[in-house]
């Protein structure tokens, strides 16, 4: 049996030829049992109407039972009734909209999206981002032009009957070409149990694995009959396909990595990092409050608002460290030297968040990063700081060489006991996923600088110990949560 089912009322209303897809009736696929017990295969469901307990509705409905990953979901046929979530889509489509149909005199257009794509290479990129919002095989999105420019209006499924003669060999290609990316591998490798995505992008300047890292990761997936697949931001319509999302993209609330996160927790896969985590990492204030519930030592700490501003710097004194509060990879994180310096920095930052974190600077050559996975360690490293700078890395300097300290891999047992000791419990008090936990030592004593949801894994660096072994413990990771959620054993 092909790897895709589609769906259809009628045998009559098929009038594709696509021989890697199976065709069947709404009927068969809903009271055969064999189609129950088939494994492995992804529903497009193309069925005249999705409304409310109608054939169409429980072909989706039965499918996701069924572990069938069906085109479009019951939450895709609930979102494109809702005004709201296509207002708010809207507003992300129409900076695109505005330059896609820049060429046209008229004041409305209806954009046919098939399988992704439009009729005309033109409109792709459009298509595409109106997709990923609304995973359905067949849609139609209207556009208006107004005195503030093009806005989305309406989203809509369509059925195979709605679409025009003279679209048909576009639906043909565009369906050809959806088909035959979903059954022809990217090389060679036996078929394995479960399907993971791995969300990253080479070209992305402080990804959190380098590219030897994610092949290595693809080699320890293998092994355990885990078959990967690459996917980037524009991947977002597909997420249904696959069993496992791992995200090796930076991480952050608002942009396409959280959303990536959300939607493929929904759809019930085993997400590394999962959104909570993400929520709670990428945000300083939350950390300090966190840290300061749980008894977690940490550098002296205070939140900052427009109203305590000279408070803290008569608390925490000079030279003092600011951060934004979603700030990573040391950007928005400044050491003011001087009040008026201090004044200017905690201005800039409360104009794009109502609170900022100042700390007290605790100068020290290198600062420990210990991996934790799962409630246990995994691997210690120092970074040392950047040359000339307090940082370990030097967001103003051009090149890697120079803004970047060295690093030093060690046993997880060389490590001192209290450096491991108070990591495991910062991260035990975000969740159960993989965490780098900062932690300087001063006098003797450790203080935990923050908890990262996406630590940085690449080849050379903290593999340095474990090596292989480090990516073939991220992946059981991922294949025990499998095997659970296959037994029965977690929702």
């Amino acid at each position: 049996m092909s790897k895709f089912l589609f769906v259809i009322n009628r045998t009559e209303h098929w009038t594709l030829n696509l021989p890697q897809a199976a065709v069947v009736t709404a009927r068969q696929y809903l009271t055969d049992p064999r189609f129950a017990l088939m494994r492995g295969v992804r529903v497009i469901n193309l069925c005249r109407s999705f409304a409310y307990q109608t054939n169409g509705y429980y072909v989706s409905l039965l499918a996701e039972a069924r572990g069938h990953k069906p085109l479009p979901r019951i939450t895709t046929i609930q979102d494109v009734k809702s005004a709201s979530i296509i207002r708010s889509a809207s507003g992300d489509v129409d900076d695109l909209a505005e330059k896609t149909f820049a060429h046209l005199s008229e004041t409305s257009f209806e954009l046919a999206i098939y399988f992704s794509r439009g009729v005309h290479p033109h409109y792709d990129q459009l298509c595409r981002q109106i997709f990923n919002t609304f995973p359905a095989p067949l849609l139609r999105a209207l556009f208006r032009k107004t005195e503030e420019g093009w806005e989305l209006r309406n989203v809509s499924t369509i059925s195979l009957q709605e679409i025009p003669g003279e679209h048909v060999p576009a639906l043909l290609d565009r369906a050809t070409e959806f088909v035959q990316r979903g059954t022809t591998p990217a090389r060679p490798k036996p078929s394995g149990r479960y399907d993971m995505a791995i969300l990253w992008d080479k070209d992305e300047k402080n990804s959190a694995s380098n590219e030897k890292a994610i092949q290595r990761f693809i080699r320890a997936a293998d092994k355990l009959s885990i078959d990967t697949e690459i996917i980037d931001r524009d991947d977002f319509g597909r997420i249904g396909e696959f069993d496992a999302l791992f995200i090796r993209a930076t991480t952050a609330v608002n942009n396409y990595t959280f959303r990536f996160a959300r939607v493929a927790e929904s759809e019930g896969l085993v997400v590394m990092d999962d959104a909570a985590s993400i929520i709670r990492c990428s945000n300083k204030v939350y950390l300090a409050e966190l840290f300061e519930r749980h008894g977690i030592p940490m550098p002296r700490t205070h939140v900052v608002h427009r109203d305590n501003v000279d408070s803290v710097l008569e608390s925490l004194g000079l030279p003092i460290i600011l951060k934004q509060p979603d700030s990573a990879f040391s950007l928005g994180v400044v050491k003011a030297e001087a009040k008026e310096e201090y004044l200017r920095i905690v201005n800039e930052l409360i104009d794009k968040s109502d609170l900022v974190i100042a700390q007290q600077y605790l100068p020290t050559d290198f600062d420990w990063r210990i991996g934790i996975l799962d409630g246990k360690p995994l691997y210690a490293c120092k970074y040392y700081m950047a040359r000339g700078h307090w940082q370990i890395y030097n967001p103003g300097e051009k090149t890697a060489a120079k803004g970047t300290g060295r690093h030093e891999t060690l046993p997880v047992e060389v490590a001192p006991r209290s450096v491991v000791r108070i990591a495991l419990k910062a991260a035990n008090a975000i969740g159960c996923g993989f965490y780098g936990v900062d932690v300087k030592v001063v006098n003797g004593k450790p203080y935990v600088v923050e908890v990262n949801d996406n630590p940085s894994v690449d080849a050379g660096v903290e593999d340095g110990v474990l090596r292989e072994t480090l990516y073939e413990r991220i992946m059981e990771f991922f294949l025990r949560h499998l095997e659970r959620i296959s037994d029965g054993r977690e929702v």
